[in-house]
């Protein structure tokens, strides 16, 4: 082979090569491409889970205020109070409806549940505007509200059904299309659609329901009431804490920060204790005036339940009262994982003052108080004037709805909205297999706040 026909050989597989090695890398390069694409995309989707599961959460939420509000307006006994609580029903239906459409199911599969929230949302609101001009409810108009409080709460078993399945990963979002029609249509396809009103509205925002028990979480005061006592420096704070604890348990106390610009202004320790695992450690925060216990949790497990809430209650009250909170009484509790939050109010006389509340968390092994919450007590305990009721109990027992069978009742005072507080009766009573709270003004005869009693095979609520 001549020089000529060496050197064209040489250039003709240096081609193949530098073509292979392109090929090679065009492939390298699509792979790496495609694999980008496919976590893009799988991120993308994630992204998109994550709203739909926002959106239905939000929606059941307001879907169940929903429920909530229309079975309380089945048991006010004055127009007013009626009207406002079938207002709260009217924009809570809106914020459904809202939420509703942003769900990835095609528009006709949710008619019926569109149609239901606007007929809920127009109707309260057309109700709203009647007793508002001062009419009473007619039996009619009681029972289409009877009516649409069970699809209403129909409507929520679905969507609990719903949620279930998609945490639990038996139904995809992309597969609700599909699923959409039997689990959207169940509850709502009997509402009929007379006696509605279409009115033009806008979305207003509206504060929460109130949960966890009576007022448990209402507006703390600008200056706390229930902090007594000198200003201490951490030294002193950090005795305080040994002293809550018991100085036999504690094995070191550490500060962690200080907080001076809340109201309730605090030092935050760690604590160690003798005989326990190094990670079983407790947060607490005590008032820099005073060395009030303000917050705890105690991080340890609880593998067994061994009392049982009486028990559990008879502990904790037993607890505050050596913490010097003195005269609570048990409210509303929430068991689960083996351990027991329950409510305390103090009480002055025969007189309940809700705005005075700690919490605390039990564990159920032993008894052991493993966490505390006393904002509320700290924010508005003191010793009240209370004045002599100017509305007999028969006159207000007289002012509740007759359809409510009550069976309970006394005195309390309850914060407001306002940060002041009301002096009532407090009526505990059933209707429809529900049971219920109805507050009326011990001075004025009013019907103040209703809440439903919300009885879980893990504790007792309200709403």
């Amino acid at each position: 082979m001549g020089f000529r026909e060496k050197l064209q050989d040489y250039k003709r597989r240096l081609s193949d090569r530098k073509m292979y090695s392109i090929v090679i890398a065009v492939i390298g390069a699509i792979s790496i491409w495609g694999l980008y694409q496919y976590k893009n995309g799988a991120n993308l989707r994630q992204q998109l889970d994550n709203q739909y599961n926002r959106a239905l959460y939000d929606m059941i939420g307001y879907v169940n205020n929903v429920e909530m509000l229309l079975i309380k307006s089945l048991v006010t006994s004055t127009p007013e109070k009626t009207a406002s609580i079938l207002q709260e029903a009217w924009r809570q239906a809106n914020f459904a409806q809202a939420y509703l459409g942003q769900l990835p199911v095609e528009q006709n599969i949710l008619a019926n549940t569109s149609k239901f929230l606007t007929q809920v949302g127009d109707y309260s609101y057309s109700l709203n505007n009647s007793l508002m001009g001062g009419n009473d409810l007619t039996d009619e108009q009681y029972n289409t509200i009877e009516n649409l409080y069970g699809y209403a709460a129909a409507l929520n078993r679905s969507l609990d059904e719903l949620q279930g399945q998609i945490s639990s990963g038996r139904i995809k979002w992309r597969e609700l299309e599909q699923k959409g029609p039997g689990i959207f249509r169940r509850a709502s396809a009997n509402v009929t659609a007379g006696q509605f009103e279409n009115i033009d509205k806008t979305f207003q925002e509206y504060p929460e329901l109130i949960y966890d028990g009576p007022f448990s979480d209402h507006l703390a005061t600008a200056e706390p009431k229930g902090i007594t006592g000198d200003m201490l420096d951490v030294e002193q704070a950090k005795q305080r804490v040994i002293d809550f604890f018991g100085k036999d348990r504690v094995e070191s106390v550490e500060n962690t920060s200080k907080n001076d610009t809340d109201p309730i202004r605090t030092y935050s320790f760690t604590v160690k204790f003798k005989n326990v695992p190094e990670d079983q450690t407790a947060v607490i925060d005590v008032t820099q005036k005073g060395g009030h216990p303000f917050w705890m949790i105690y991080n340890r497990p609880v593998s067994e339940k061994k009392i049982d809430i009486d028990k559990a209650k008879e502990m904790g009250k037993a607890f505050l009262e050596s913490r010097g909170f003195d005269t609570m009484v048990d409210t509303y509790y929430l068991s689960e994982d083996n351990t027991a939050t329950i409510n305390y109010a103090y009480k002055q006389g025969d007189v309940v003052v809700y705005p005075d509340l700690v919490k605390l968390k039990v564990a159920l092994d032993t008894g052991e108080v493993i966490g505390l919450e006393a904002k509320g007590y700290l924010s508005s305990h003191r010793t009240r004037d209370i004045p002599s009721p100017k509305v007999t109990k028969e006159q207000a027992l007289a002012k509740i709805n007759r359809r409510v069978n009550i069976v309970s009742s006394g005195l309390a005072i309850i914060p407001t909205d306002y940060k002041t507080e009301l002096f009532t009766y407090e009526f505990k009573g059933r209707f429809n297999n529900q049971d219920f709270i109805i507050y009326i003004n011990a001075l004025t005869g009013r019907e103040e706040n209703v809440l439903v009693i919300i009885d879980t095979p893990n504790g007792i609520l309200t709403m």
